[in-house]
């Protein structure tokens, strides 16, 4: 901070504002306790390994109202190139999600999700009603 040496000290009103000023360049800087101080700890697979000429394929993307079976099978289809590479499977899984979907992703526990099978299995846990709901052809 910088603060002239000539004139009167500050007043009451004047050490105020510095103080304001002082505190609202507290917030812009941060000091480490916002949540996402270290910003790997956004991603659910933060060790990925993505190819440079990597293109992401177009996904019809899931909003939570369809089945969500047909929904992996369609991913997987357009993933099948890299199937092998269960951590990419992973992270873009979220590139085929929209809406309230992406939320549920967004939300998801890196504990919890470790293997490309744990995410499968909560999404579908998550998603199942849509299955439920859906009538067979012997409904209709």
């Amino acid at each position: 901070m910088f603060l002239s040496v000539r004139g009167p000290p500050p007043t009451a009103e004047g050490n105020r504002k510095l103080d304001l000023i002082e505190e609202r360049l507290r917030a812009i800087e941060g000091f480490g306790d916002y949540p996402f101080a270290d910003m790997t700890d956004l991603c659910l697979v933060p060790d990925v390994v993505i190819r440079p000429k990597f293109k992401v394929p177009n996904f019809d993307r899931y909003k939570g109202m369809t089945c969500p079976k047909n929904h992996l099978k369609m991913y997987f289809c357009k993933m099948g190139a890299y199937s092998r590479d269960k951590k990419l499977m992973m992270h873009f899984f979220q590139d085929s999600l929209a809406g309230a979907a992406v939320i549920w992703y967004t939300n998801l526990e890196a504990s919890r999700i470790r293997t490309w099978k744990d995410l499968i299995t909560a999404f579908l846990r998550q998603y199942q009603y849509n299955s439920d709901m859906a009538p067979d052809r012997t409904q209709l």
